[in-house]
């Protein structure tokens, strides 16, 4: 390992401490979506809201309890649904016949 890469892995740890003792400017956080209020949304239970949206019900409710985050795709699948629930849904519906 190079000596600027080590001091990189050092840099990066030292500023997780830092953040982890509050100092926000040390870090960043991307909040994901909230999957409950575009559930809410759409006016679905949990069983029909992951039906609809292909996936199990234990995934949903993972996302809506935060013990799990949607990855990249689901993002982008539940921000269409947040931004047009209707349309959204009726697109998935079609494409998966």
């Amino acid at each position: 390992m190079k000596d600027e890469d080590f001091k990189g892995i050092v840099a990066g740890l030292k500023d997780a401490i830092a953040f982890a003792q509050g100092d926000a400017t040390k870090g960043r956080v991307v909040a994901g979506p909230d999957v409950k209020a575009i559930r809410v949304k759409t006016k679905l239970s949990q069983v029909k809201f992951a039906n609809k949206l292909r996936v199990p019900v234990a995934t949903v409710r993972d996302w809506e309890q935060h013990r799990r985050s949607p990855d990249a795709p689901a993002r982008t699948l539940l921000g269409m649904v947040d931004a047009d629930p209707k349309a959204a849904l009726a697109l998935i519906e079609k494409g998966t016949g």
